[in-house]
């Protein structure tokens, strides 16, 4: 995750008003010949009545019924550790992408973001060129690791290799002021960890895995020419270097639930007297960044520990850990024993993918990590009609009146609570299908010489874009995500939600369906999206996206006993395989659900007025709401797959989101005639109403 995107994603679900009769804004270089074949694109995976299963009971588990008979015949394929509402969206993403990708590549001539994109798209797929070039497209990089013989070598290292955008130890980039949001900071996060959280290294219950990744660092090691001795030696020093660092880093929950971990601001002078070791005064003038009067010295804690280890840690120690890094970073990039190798430790070991995916897929997603808005220019020009842009700007209205009514309902909050979060709600931002304007890639040069190649230079261009930034007014016009993402984000900075163009489509999104079926898609993510500015680390967030309390001591206290009651409700969920899910991990994006739900749901019902519910296939309008809502999280994991999301994951899985929600509200037991008792049904104390 970009550091610059840290924030906002954090409280991001999965996850700019313009005229819609305009085309969207390009790049002028970009041709406007591409095209799609929409007869290649796999199908969607829409809400179908036929898909219900009848032998579930709707009232003991809604996922079982609206599910059950898809999952099973969906299983997870070889090439994936999930499958569901997701991936089959993000297989037609893929398949646009495809096409664009070779109508640009086959334009040798072409400039501007067509070149850059047919470039990645050459050199990647240029397997028999990469295989025989092997590792020389990092050995320079080795040679100087091997250089590093002393704490100042090492320091001037990674100076130079962050001004590359190749920094392992930490993250730093720009993410606006916590406490004036118009403005852009440095901020300076943990990292150097190569496993997802810090509890694969202090857990014992991680173990294989922490086994299973030394055995992957050494074999890396051994492909690099190192010995088998040697290899084993310096796997050892690389776990050991990682675990010295992971017990001093915060866990996803911490992160998860403690946004204002990520804000501590410093001066350069007393950060550098905080990491004697490590001026901050010479990394900012290394960065090519001017010194400012203050940054964010994020988790200083982990900081001061890597101050102690470029004093006290072995320069081969240090070497065995950048060697190990460098190599692994670039082995996706290297010839076919390298992808290999980095294929079954991160992928099938970690994550239980059986087979790598088609090396077109693969290129694709490192396109869209490197240059996606490129890419994302061409995709709305060929894949986003007007009129999905128009009839959303409507959606978002009526699901803003329906929050809104919610909010000044609300009879635990107090009047003057309430008249900050209206004030909230009025400045919320919707952004819908692709920037307003898009990023300028005019610096960034790529070739068809070598993929690796493509690949650093866009890292480095990435990088000095992102700390331009700092000390800056920020750009409200910038996007966290491509137009062609499966997924919509809350960003508390700007106070804005996000909805890519690829996300809307069925069954979140269909101009052609009834209203209960986008009201129980796209509706219930539109007002998930609005809630996250309000969920547990969304409402620290006033109206300007500042970090601000704008809540009373006693509406607090009341706000806080009511998500206990949710997190509660998530403890109690256990996996088939008895993985327990974290209820204050999940939190913010349960919260989402809940008060996305029931807005959506109220939206439903002012948009049909006093209209007769017209019974579609037998199901009235709820019904299908609530089904439509289910579709959207139907979804497989492959074992460990499952077990890193439960580690690290801010969402439920996918199936007790789908019953989560709709189990805290009265209107679902209503739809479906449960009875008290039903697990479906929550009352009482256990039921939870919070937005």
């Amino acid at each position: 995750m970009l550091l610059s995107l840290s924030i906002a994603t954090a409280l991001a679900a999965c996850k700019k008003p313009e005229d819609t009769a305009a085309a969207p804004a390009a790049d002028t270089a970009a041709p406007k010949a591409l095209t799609v074949d929409q007869s290649k694109l796999p199908p969607f995976s829409a809400f179908q009545p036929s898909d219900l299963d009848k032998t579930a009971n709707v009232c003991t588990d809604l996922n079982a019924y609206a599910n059950d008979s898809w999952l099973k015949a969906n299983p997870v394929p070889g090439d994936r550790t999930s499958w569901g509402t997701f991936e089959v969206l993000s297989e037609r993403s893929e398949a646009i992408q495809h096409q664009l990708a070779e109508q640009s590549a086959a334009d040798t001539a072409a400039t501007g973001v067509e070149k850059i994109v047919g470039d990645f798209w050459a050199t990647g797929m240029d397997e028999a060129k990469i295989d025989q070039q092997g590792i020389a497209p990092i050995k320079d990089e080795l040679a100087a690791i091997d250089g590093l013989t002393d704490q100042a070598k090492i320091t001037d290292y990674l100076r130079t290799s962050a001004a590359k955008g190749q920094n392992e130890l930490f993250g730093f980039g720009a993410s606006p002021d916590f406490k004036n949001s118009e403005i852009n900071i440095a901020y300076a996060m943990q990292g150097g960890l190569g496993l997802p959280d810090p509890e694969y290294y202090t857990s014992a219950d991680n173990k294989a895995k922490l086994d299973a990744y030394q055995a992957h660092i050494a074999k890396t090691l051994e492909l690099a020419g190192i010995s088998a001795d040697a290899a084993a030696t310096q796997a050892k020093q690389v776990i050991d270097f990682e675990t010295r660092l992971a017990k001093v880093s915060k866990t996803s929950t911490e992160l998860s639930r403690h946004v204002e971990l990520s804000y501590n601001p410093v001066s350069l002078a007393d950060a550098d007297k905080l990491t004697p070791n490590w001026s901050w005064t010479e990394f900012f003038k290394s960065q090519g960044v001017a010194a400012p009067q203050m940054f964010s010295l994020a988790i200083p804690a982990f900081h001061e520990e890597i101050s102690k280890m470029l004093a006290d840690t072995a320069p081969d120690a240090w070497q065995a850990y950048l060697r190990f890094h460098a190599i692994d970073s670039a082995s996706p990039f290297l010839s076919q024993p390298f992808v290999d190798e980095n294929f079954a430790f991160w992928n099938k070991t970690l994550r239980g993918q059986k087979e790598i995916r088609p090396r077109w897929k693969r290129v694709l997603g490192t396109l869209n990590r490197q240059a996606g808005e490129t890419l994302g220019q061409l995709y709305v020009k060929t894949a986003f009609p007007p009129e999905s842009k128009a009839q959303m700007e409507t959606l978002v209205g009526n699901l803003r009146t329906a929050l809104k009514a919610r909010i000044e309902k609300l009879d635990w909050m107090s009047a003057e609570t309430k008249q900050k979060a209206i004030a909230k709600w009025e400045t919320f931002t919707p952004k819908i299908g692709y920037p307003d304007k898009w990023r300028d890639w005019a610096g960034l040069s790529t070739s068809r010489d070598s993929y690796l190649g493509n690949v650093l230079a866009a890292q480095e261009f990435n990088y000095k874009f992102d700390l331009s930034k700092i000390g800056k007014p920020v750009d409200k016009t910038e996007w966290g995500m491509t137009p062609q993402t499966i997924n919509a984000y809350y960003n508390p900075q700007q106070n804005e939600i996000v909805f890519p163009a690829a996300i809307l489509q069925p069954p979140f999104f269909d101009p052609k369906a009834d209203a209960a079926l986008n009201y129980g898609g796209i509706g219930a993510v539109i007002g998930h999206e609005m809630t996250h500015g309000y969920d547990d680390q969304g409402a620290q967030f006033g109206p300007k996206g500042n970090f601000e309390n704008w809540w009373t001591d006693a509406d607090k206290h009341g706000f806080e006993s009511r998500t206990g009651k949710l997190v509660a409700q998530f403890d109690g969920y256990t996996t088939a395989d008895g993985g327990k899910v974290k209820g204050d991990l999940t939190l913010g994006e349960n919260i989402a659900d809940l008060g996305g739900l029931n807005t959506a749901l109220d939206a439903l019902h002012v948009a049909n007025g006093d209209t007769p519910d017209p019974k579609t296939d037998g199901l009235t309008q709820d019904q299908r709401f609530f089904l439509n809502w289910a579709t959207v999280w139907r979804r497989n994991f492959t074992p460990e797959e499952m077990a890193v999301r439960l580690k690290t994951d801010p969402h439920a899985p996918a199936n007790f989101r789908a019953i989560g929600a709709p189990s805290n509200m009265p209107a679902f037991a209503q739809a479906f005639q449960c009875k008290p008792g039903d697990a479906m049904v929550r009352e009482g104390e256990k039921q939870v109403v919070i937005w």
